[in-house]
């Protein structure tokens, strides 16, 4: 994959899983600059501000509250930061919720790496991308077909693992129970409740249930 130097791109990539931005950087990694990688919110954030890439190669579920965060937390100090989402899902309400925090496109972990570099090109000038499957979603979604307005921000950011224990707690399961149905540790669920807790400002599983209860999704 050759490249002019003038034509090569600062980007950051933001993924939880070292062995894929491994394969990303592989990929890519001769026709953009890769200037900084991170595996959770918090880190993403710190990096981006530190290096202000052109692109962030962002994905949607992250350790800490999700890709939509950093790019919300990102574009409050810096708005000429651009995020390309990629990532395995193509859930709607991932879409949306990304997409509305600020992300300039979305494609998912199917992409070539041909195409993730002309995706990079695109968004650093100023395009939308989009995988073929979802553009047809997000144009139905901003239409009226779909309501951006039904997809939670504050769900938004819970991390896929959080809105598991979530539904499970919320349906009166005890934590050990939970631990049981999703093979990790009490202390683990003890740990994402508080999370959860504290993201959506609650105080006991008590609101919490009735958060959930109010939102259908138990």
């Amino acid at each position: 994959m050759s490249t002019s130097p003038d034509s090569r791109r600062r980007i950051v990539l933001v993924d939880d899983h070292a062995m894929f931005r491994t394969g990303v950087r592989t990929e890519i990694g001769a026709a953009v600059d890769i200037v900084g990688e991170a595996g959770d919110v918090d880190q993403a954030v710190k990096v981006i501000l530190e290096t202000k890439p052109e692109v962030v190669l962002l994905d949607v579920h992250l350790p800490g509250g999700g890709g939509a965060e950093v790019a919300r937390r990102v574009l409050a100090t810096e708005p000429d930061v651009r995020f390309l989402a990629l990532s395995v899902s193509d859930a709607p309400e991932d879409v949306i919720g990304v997409i509305r925090a600020g992300a300039r496109g979305y494609v998912t972990k199917t992409i070539t790496g041909e195409e993730i570099v002309d995706g990079v090109r695109r968004i650093a000038d100023g395009d939308a991308v989009f995988s073929p499957r979802l553009a047809g979603f997000v144009l139905d979604a901003f239409a009226g077909a779909v309501d951006p307005g039904s997809i939670d921000e504050e769900l938004d950011r819970l991390t896929q693992r959080e809105r598991e224990v979530l539904r499970l707690i919320a349906r009166g399961y005890a934590y050990k129970e939970v631990a049981k149905e999703l093979f990790i540790s009490v202390k683990t669920v003890e740990t994402h409740v508080s999370s959860v807790l504290r993201k959506l400002q609650l105080s006991n599983r008590y609101e919490l249930t009735r958060w959930a209860t109010d939102r259908r999704l138990v």
